[in-house]
């Protein structure tokens, strides 16, 4: 008998929420009773309920939040820190164009926003699934929440992956490539909440309809099935790419009805299982909130012990033996004023409740907050606190640097998935986007703006010139000779207004004639990794208070004060490149077209400009 797809769905929905994997022959471990623990930290509840056998509150004391933060943040990437280099010398020139066009489309498609929801599901979880669907003509990047997936817990790529889906009729209506007959059947028939995998309810709305969106190496015989058609002998054992959106629903005598929305073939899967740390044995990599799981358990208990204990402590508790108090509450007769006697010899005394050690319970909190700094590299100088008076700088520096050595790592292991989601979507997509002669908007560092200006200034100043000496021509007027300074020096002037900001078009040809030869070996760089700031600012100003400020054209000194520029990130390099073009044509071009020579050189000495290169 051939497997639906829809059977697939159930054994693997079963599967991954009832059952663990042994990961080692001490080590179990269920991936979706770990997410849903880490959903619940992450929200400062309590899996084990809010209120304790007598019903009293349980405090959450919440020691996971600032830690995921400083994994976000230490571990962010920008739009800025991903470029296409290139790999070889004749690459160049393409691999800048590749690079403007991929800035361009990260821009218009807010790749930006991407990159931050991306980042934080990697700090909460330690792992992320980043999706990429081509629709409308536009390729939509995604990150698909945990609680949704349904996959193998020890390999990600071994079974198909499951996402659950709820949508709303009109949204079904709306999509083109569902079987609109199915669909009218499917709302016609169901009518459902929107539920949790653990079953239960997200809401009480009842106007959406469960998906479940299977991609992942699937028999042909389980396509045939879904489509209706014969299924051949040998079928079961060829397999191909597939993707299906599929429905079903339990009747009460416990049969399913099964609803197949849309199913096909498709070049490549559309998921890839990210990690900031990849583990052995788990598709679930291992955050910060599950190192913390029991240290934020013992908080929770330690808290719990000293609220008690100071509650207690607040209370006036009388006892007896005289009969005459028995099942009555003597804190409420005495606030409300009666008067109470007892019996002879058998008078009311306080019981001794004074607070106890809590002392000790603040040593053996304290103890478990250090630990949980050492799981999770999160120092109290990465946290922003203060060291203790009398503290080295030194030692702290070391803390913070060691702290930091593990980010990097994580930083890097961003990158090296950027770079499979720029080779695997990304890339591919741009190349069949390329078939036009639009002009796209680029904004540049110090390092591309004088690059593209080196290629674009020498060919617009000869354009230029020979435009202006056809008009004199034409005219009966003298041409004067091509001087290449002037004529480059103007057009920088014009340039300069712009930033850096520029507009670049193929010209004459499209995108994909002028990048025909491209075949995207390029070199992918993702920067932006954790680093000493504040050390190397002393380093590169130290090194340039040494330096003549007369020799401030010097290239090693530009250099070094754009390396200061860029870590202070306080402003750009190409705004120096703007304020140079304004002082050249004050200061330079004036007098060398009157033949004259600069101020400043006439009074003995050169001027201290910084020229644009």
């Amino acid at each position: 008998m051939t497997e639906s797809v829809h059977e697939i769905i159930r054994r693997a929905e079963t599967n991954y929420i009832n059952d663990s994997a042994n990961i080692g022959d001490y080590v179990s471990w269920s991936m979706h009773e770990t997410i849903e623990r880490i959903i619940a930290y992450l929200n400062s509840k309590h899996i084990t309920g809010d209120k304790d056998s007598l019903g009293r509150d349980k405090p959450f004391f919440n020691i996971i939040t600032a830690v995921v933060n400083i994994w976000y943040r230490a571990t962010d990437i920008d739009r800025k820190d991903i470029r296409v280099t290139p790999d070889k010398a004749s690459n160049t020139i393409p691999a800048f164009f590749a690079n403007a066009l991929l800035q361009d489309w990260m821009r218009r498609e807010r790749f930006g926003v991407f990159l931050n929801q991306w980042g934080r599901v990697l700090a909460q979880y330690g792992s992320a699934v980043v999706k990429f669907v081509e629709q409308g003509g536009k390729l939509i990047p995604s990150v698909v929440p945990w609680n949704r997936i349904i996959c193998d817990q020890i390999d990600f790529n071994s079974l198909p992956r499951i996402e659950r889906l709820y949508k709303t009729p009109a949204q079904l209506r709306d999509n083109e490539l569902y079987d609109q007959d199915i669909v009218e059947n499917l709302i016609e028939t169901v009518n459902q909440t929107r539920k949790n995998l653990g079953g239960t309810n997200k809401d009480n709305k009842s106007e959406f309809i469960e998906l479940y969106e299977v991609h992942g190496e699937l028999s042909l015989a389980t396509y045939k099935d879904a489509k209706e058609m014969k299924v051949r002998e040998g079928d079961d054992k060829k397999y191909r790419q597939q993707v299906h959106i599929v429905s079903y629903q339990k009747g009460s005598d416990g049969k399913y009805s099964d609803y197949t929305l849309y199913c096909g073939y498709e070049k490549q899967d559309p998921y890839l299982l990210t990690h900031l740390i990849e583990e052995e044995g788990r598709s679930l990599s291992i955050g910060p909130v599950e190192y913390l799981f029991d240290a934020q358990w013992m908080q929770n208990h330690t808290m719990k012990n000293m609220k008690d204990t100071l509650d207690l402590a607040s209370k006036l508790i009388f006892q007896t033996a005289d009969s005459n108090f028995v099942g009555r509450n003597i804190l409420t007769q005495v606030e409300t004023g009666h008067i109470l006697n007892h019996a002879d010899n058998k008078p009311l005394t306080q019981v001794n409740n004074t607070k106890a050690d809590i002392s000790s319970l603040q040593n053996f909190s304290n103890q478990w907050r250090i630990l949980a700094q050492e799981l999770t590299a999160t120092p109290d100088a990465s946290r922003g606190i203060t060291p203790p008076s009398g503290t080295p700088l030194g030692t702290t520096q070391a803390l913070l640097a060691q702290s930091n050595s593990l980010f990097t790592v994580m930083t890097q292991n961003k990158g090296f998935a950027i770079e499979d989601m720029l080779r695997l979507w990304i890339i591919p997509y741009l190349k069949t986007k390329m078939n036009t002669d639009k002009e796209i908007r680029v904004i540049l560092d110090d390092y591309d703006l004088k690059k593209i200006d080196a290629m674009y200034v020498p060919n617009e100043a000869i354009r230029q010139f020979n435009g202006r000496a056809k008009e004199s021509i034409l005219s009966g007027e003298l041409v004067e000779p091509f001087n290449p300074q002037l004529e480059e020096r103007s057009i920088m002037q014009g340039l300069a207004s712009q930033g850096n900001v520029r507009f670049l078009s193929p010209g004459e040809v499209n995108w994909k004639t002028a990048l025909k030869d491209i075949e995207w070996e390029f070199d992918i760089a993702v920067t932006n990794e954790p680093a000493d700031k504040q050390a190397a600012l002393q380093t590169l100003s130290a090194l340039i208070q040494s330096i003549n400020p007369e020799t401030i054209n010097n290239p090693f000194t530009k250099l070094l004060l754009t390396k200061v520029i860029n870590l202070t990130g306080v402003v750009n390099p190409a705004e120096l490149t703007a304020v140079a073009g304004e002082i050249q044509s004050q200061n330079v071009i004036p007098n060398e077209m009157a033949g004259g020579v600069p101020q400043a050189q006439r009074n003995g000495r050169a001027a201290p400009v910084i020229t644009a290169q």
